[in-house]
C-alpha cells in the first residue's frame, strides 16, 4: 500500500510545524518530573482504552515476541496495559521528550517479569522520535497502542504513519480527545481576551474518516467524557500545566493574567462548579480501533 498524501492545509494554518513540535516537547520535557502526580485523567484513559480493546475483541493475544508499541509512551504507564493485554510481547515505546522516555524506562525495569530462559520476552525499547515519523519499519507491528498523544498530531500524518507500521491484520488501539475537551476554560478565557488557550481538538468523524484514508478499518469508536477536578481554579490550572498540556496553536495570550483579570476568570469559571463543590475541566474522550487490512 502506498503511503497517502497529506491533506492540504486548513484555511486558519497553525505555527509552522517545527516550532509547534519544539513547543510540545519543550513543554513535555518540563512535565515529565511531575506528571505521574497529576495524571489522573491519563490513569482513567489507560483503563478504559483497555476496556474497549478486551471488549469489542478479545483475541487480542499475540505470538510470543511479537513487536508492539506505545506510541506516546510518557512515563510509561500503559506498558502494564499493554502487559494484560498481550503478555510476552517486545515493546517499544516512542515519545518525543526525552525526559519522560527516561521515566518510562525506570518503570520498565521495575515492572518487568522477564520468564527464565526467555529474556526477551519482557524487553522494552524506548525510541525518541516523533509520532508523525516513525522511525520504525513497515509492516513492523501487531499492535499500536496511543493513549492521550494522537491530539497533539495532525491526525492524518500520525495515522499514516501507524498504517505504516502495522503488519496486514494488525490492529491500533487509540485514545484521544474531542473537541469539546477543557470547554469550561475556553469559555471562562472567551471573557476575557481574544487569544487562544488550547490546541485544535478533533471530532470522532474527523478521525474515523482521516483512518479511512490512510488504508485503516474502523472497527470501533467510543465517545465519553471524564473530569478531572481540584477545589479552586489555580489549583485546577496547576495540574493541567503540569501534564504538559500547556501548548497551544496559534496567537497566544504573552503577558501573565493581571489581579482584575484573574478575578473575572475565576467568576466565569466559577459557574460551573460542581454540587460536591469541586471544579471541573472537562476531557472529551474518544477511543478508535483501526485495522490494518
Amino acid at each position: 500500500m502506498s503511503r497517502p498524501q497529506p491533506l492540504p492545509p486548513s484555511p486558519a494554518t497553525p505555527a509552522p510545524a517545527h516550532a509547534r513540535r519544539h513547543a510540545i516537547r519543550t513543554a513535555f520535557e518540563r512535565a515529565a518530573a511531575r506528571y505521574d502526580a497529576a495524571a489522573h485523567i491519563q490513569r482513567e484513559t489507560c483503563s478504559r482504552l483497555t476496556a474497549f480493546g478486551t471488549g469489542f475483541d478479545r483475541s487480542l493475544a499475540l505470538a510470543p515476541g511479537a513487536r508492539v508499541l506505545d506510541a506516546g509512551c510518557g512515563t510509561g504507564f500503559g506498558l502494564a496495559a499493554l502487559d494484560r493485554l498481550c503478555p510476552g510481547t517486545h515493546r517499544i515505546g516512542v515519545d518525543l521528550a526525552p525526559s519522560m522516555l527516561a521515566h518510562a524506562r525506570q518503570r520498565a525495569g521495575r515492572t518487568d517479569d522477564v520468564p527464565a530462559g526467555d529474556p526477551e520476552a519482557a524487553a522494552f525499547l524506548p525510541l525518541c522520535a516523533d509520532l508523525e515519523h516513525l522511525p520504525l519499519a513497515r509492516a513492523s507491528l501487531a499492535l499500536v497502542w496511543s493513549s492521550l498523544a494522537l491530539q497533539w498530531c495532525a491526525p492524518r500524518a500520525a495515522l499514516a504513519e501507524i498504517a505504516h507500521v502495522l503488519a496486514p491484520g494488525g490492529l491500533a488501539l487509540i485514545a484521544t480527545l474531542g473537541p469539546h475537551t477543557l470547554r469550561e476554560l475556553r469559555e471562562a478565557f472567551a471573557a476575557i481576551d481574544e487569544h487562544r488557550h488550547t490546541i485544535d481538538f478533533h471530532a470522532p468523524a474527523h478521525w474515523s474518516a482521516a483512518a479511512t484514508g490512510c488504508g485503516l478499518q474502523v472497527e470501533g469508536v467510543e465517545n465519553v467524557a471524564l473530569q478531572a477536578c481540584a477545589p479552586d481554579l489555580r489549583r485546577l490550572l496547576g495540574d493541567i500545566k503540569a501534564i504538559g498540556a500547556a501548548t497551544v496553536d496559534g496567537e497566544r495570550r504573552r503577558r501573565p493574567l493581571g489581579r482584575a483579570a484573574w478575578a473575572r476568570l475565576e467568576a466565569h469559571y466559577e459557574r460551573h462548579r460542581r454540587a460536591d463543590a469541586q471544579l471541573p475541566a472537562t476531557y472529551d474522550l474518544i477511543l478508535l480501533a483501526l485495522r490494518k487490512p
